[in-house]
């Protein structure tokens, strides 16, 4: 017989240059217990390996790749599944997947309805995929991104439309039954064969769907909650039937209206349940909402209305008022205002002419636009917003291991306090049968898993849809969980704190004219990027100054540059930078240019000297304003008792200055760019969590290596892979807003495990009879199915007030 532990893999790799990079990965490979084999193919990028299923998974051999430094080249895909009710039904999806060759990580969303899976598509299929969930019983909705949402809303509104149905007819017939029992009204024949009669058809109707689930469940090996109510009513509906016909049994065993109740009371729970979780993600329906169908472009001289899927990078596109921008792009004619709130959270609409940015799916109001399409379909802001808010919703917090846990042994225990009550009841405190088996009963109805399944995913749903609507993008649930945990927010100064627009504000000249010093440091700054090269180059070219040719141009990180001027003798180099680089080249700064450097650093302003061996030519002086909302930010931080930083490439006092101005006492200065995440390190060392805030472009170290990262954008023009936390809109108030909805969400999250936990907590025991000898108190199985029915209601409703959250940051905002 075949050993069916034994697989083989085929692994995508990304990153490997040459043999020994092969031979790395290989050997990694092999170290692990359970690999057979392990072959790397440098020309084609791939690992194929021999292991056994049994000791190690397929996440086990990528994760040894990507510790060796290389990359694993996956694919993932958003599966929509429908007919999940519980989180045992999360657990029998997950499992299935799982145990596909080529599927490494799979995240089910029992809120959102949707499996997301990363998988090899060399060893797996999307078909695979679907047919293993038929096989459970669950109904594959197709991939989230196709054209399937009729089908989605049919396949819902005929769920919800059967769940109604049922739950109707249950109540019709168990309500008047059960005024009848307790009523003592004397019927003209017997009340056990009229009880049958009137239930049997209603409690078929009604409860079908659960027996149904249930035996698919024990098919498949697995207890659910269909398979604990199915006891529960199963037993309360034989337990009848064996009384009617006096089998064991005698007749004062009736529970045929309490069994069709409890079916009744299950499918109310499910069909509000239901409803309540289709409001869930109403903001990412908003977000695929704004993607227009149709587009009008210029072909041929003519303007031709094409669907969206046709668009073409390069097109110029005609955008006429009212209508929704189909593509990024570039404003090539024309000038109207465009309503961007849905994206930015930005009320206000922002005009655009030539040369300006457009975003697809935001709204143009008064006038027309013709624009070059540079960004279309997937690659567009919308389309990678809506990814990261799906695959955001999809992630699961550390915080909701407890629960999935706690779901693993949940059944199998509840089956075991209900059973070990009867025994109890019935043999060893001598109640009646009818007593005990009541208990039973009471017991199997009343537990939920369900509220503990649904604690965690419909709030991580609702508030990161709720943090897309106010334009924050929380990247994952890890990033939600450490939030609430941050000790002390760093921040980048230029950029984030400050405007990032440096301008030039004093020229000291030593031994030339102030225009000649000028015209000199600008024509070597032309060739650099930095925002205060940008400043200087800008003052020259406001005074018209002529601009010098150079060579031999250099940059120091942090420092300075030096380049020849062509005017000027080859040995006859100009020095642009701060101390350390003059100390470097052997420049002596008098005591007087000492003096005048610290005047305007004291003032805070950045000052830049400039030199040519040996001597130094004057001092040009460069400020960068700070952001309108900067200082409400750091006031807003501080009055939530965090700790507060600014670092910068600054020297002390200029630095020192600035964070004067807006309250920051602990300042971070003279740091070279490389250096930042290492100083993130250091405040971690020290016990620190902390969180970084940087533009997300030139702070990339820092931001990975804080731990949570939060890459602050430029309206629309925004790096979506940058940070844990990306805010799309420039503006400091929401970084703190972003770390209050993480706080909300995590605390909403654990109100509704601490609910779901009190709940059976309280409640089993009261159904298992513990207050009986003292005060007589009983659980009687009807009220046990409201209160379960109920359960998963409120923690879901708990959820849903989510999407009225708005931080305090942005509360009264002029």
């Amino acid at each position: 017989m075949a050993d069916t532990s034994k697989k083989k893999a085929k692994i995508k790799i990304s990153g490997m240059n040459c043999a020994s990079c092969a031979v790395n990965i290989e050997k990694s490979l092999r170290k692990l217990e359970g690999v057979d084999e392990a072959q790397v193919n440098l020309n084609v990028e791939e690992a194929d390996v021999e292991y056994d299923s049994s000791k190690l998974q397929l996440q086990d051999l990528e994760n040894a790749v990507t510790k060796t430094g290389y990359s694993v080249v996956n694919e993932k895909v958003t599966l929509k599944v429908g007919g999940m009710t519980c989180a045992m039904c999360v657990k029998a999806i997950e499992d299935v997947l799982g145990k596909l060759d080529g599927i490494s990580q799979v995240n089910v969303n029992l809120a959102s309805e949707k499996a997301y899976v990363t998988y090899n598509p060399k060893l797996t299929s999307i078909q695979e995929m679907k047919e293993a969930i038929e096989e459970l019983g669950y109904q594959y909705l197709g991939v989230e991104g196709e054209d399937t949402d009729d089908l989605e809303e049919k396949i819902r509104e005929k769920d919800l439309k059967s769940k109604r149905n049922r739950f109707i007819v249950g109540f019709a017939f168990s309500i008047p039954l059960f005024i009848l029992m307790y009523a003592n009204i004397m019927l003209p024949f017997p009340m056990p064969y009229f009880m049958l009669i009137v239930t049997i058809i209603p409690f078929i109707y009604v409860s079908y769907p659960i027996f149904t689930a249930a035996i698919r469940a024990l098919r498949n090996g697995l207890l659910d909650m269909d398979v604990m109510y199915s006891l529960g009513i199963g037993v309360a509906y034989i337990s009848s039937l064996l009384g009617t016909f006096q089998i064991v049994l005698t007749p004062e065993f009736m529970f045929y209206d309490t069994a069709l109740m409890l079916a009744a009371f299950l499918m109310l729970g499910r069909y509000l349940e239901a409803r309540a979780k289709g409001n869930t993600s109403t903001a990412i329906k908003k977000l695929i909402g704004m993607q227009p169908k149709t587009a009008t472009v210029v072909r041929n001289n003519q303007e031709l209305e094409i669907r969206i899927e046709e668009v073409e990078k390069g097109d110029l596109v005609v955008v006429k008022p009212g209508e929704k921008i189909p593509a990024d792009g570039i404003v090539e004619k024309g000038e109207s205002y465009v309503d961007e709130s849905a994206i930015t959270g930005e009320p206000l609409p922002v005009y655009k002419d030539k040369d300006k940015t457009v975003v697809g799916g935001t709204i143009n109001q008064n006038g027309i636009l013709n624009f070059r399409a540079t960004k279309i379909g997937k690659d567009t802001v919308l389309a990678q917003i809506i990814k990261l808010v799906e695959v955001a919703q999809g992630s699961k917090p550390p915080v909701q291991r407890v629960a999935d846990r706690a779901v693993s042994y949940f059944i199998p225990t509840i089956l075991t306090i209900a059973l070990v009550s009867f025994l109890i009841w019935y043999f060893i405190l001598a109640s009646t049968l009818l007593f005990a088996l009541t208990v039973l009963i009471s017991i199997l109805v009343v537990a939920c898993p369900c509220a503990l399944g649904l604690a965690t995913p419909t709030a991580v749903t609702v508030g990161i849809g709720r943090g897309a609507e106010l334009g924050i993008l929380v990247k994952n649930g890890e990033a939600l969980e450490i939030s609430e945990k941050i000790s002390t927010v760093l921040f980048d100064k230029t950029g984030t704190l400050t405007k990032g627009k440096p301008e030039v504000t004093d020229i000291i000249s030593l031994k030339t004219g102030d225009d000649n010093l000028l015209k000199i440091a600008a024509s070597v700054e032309k060739n650099s990027e930095h925002p205060l090269a940008q400043a200087t180059v800008n003052k020259a070219e406001a005074k018209k100054i002529e601009l010098i040719k150079t060579r031999k141009f250099t940059s120091f990180g942090g420092k300075g540059v030096k380049a020849v001027l062509d005017n000027q003798g080859n040995n006859n180099e100009i020095i642009i930078g701060n101390r350390k680089l003059f100390e470097e080249n052997s420049l002596t700064i008098t005591s007087e240019i000492e003096e005048e450097l610290l005047r305007l650093e004291n003032e805070g302003k950045t000052a830049i000297i400039i030199g040519s061996s040996p001597e130094i030519l004057g001092i040009i002086a460069v400020a960068d304003t700070l952001k309108e909302t900067t200082k409400k930010a750091i006031q807003e931080l501080k009055d939530m008792k965090l700790g507060v930083a600014m670092i910068t490439g600054d020297n002390s006092r200029t630095a020192h200055a600035i964070a004067g101005q807006i309250g920051i006492e602990n300042v971070i200065s003279e740091v070279l760019p490389q250096d930042k995440a290492f100083e993130v390190k250091k405040l971690q060392d020290e016990g620190e969590t902390v969180a970084f805030v940087g533009d997300g472009i030139n702070d990339a170290p820092a931001l990975a290596q804080a731990d949570v990262g939060i890459a602050i954008g430029s309206g629309t023009d925004i790096a979506i892979e940058s940070g844990d936390i990306v805010l799309i809109k420039d503006d400091l108030v929401d970084s703190v807003a972003g770390v209050q909805l993480s706080r909300k969400v995590m605390g909403r999250i654990k109100l509704n495990i601490f609910w779901a936990f009190a709940y059976n907590a309280v409640l089993i025991p009261v159904a298992a009879g513990i207050l009986y000898p003292t005060f007589g108190i009983t659980f009687q199985p009807e009220y046990a199915g409201l209160a379960m029915a109920l359960s998963s209601v409120t923690v879901v409703s708990l959820s849903l007030l989510l999407k009225g959250y708005l931080p305090p940051a942005k509360k009264n905002l002029s």
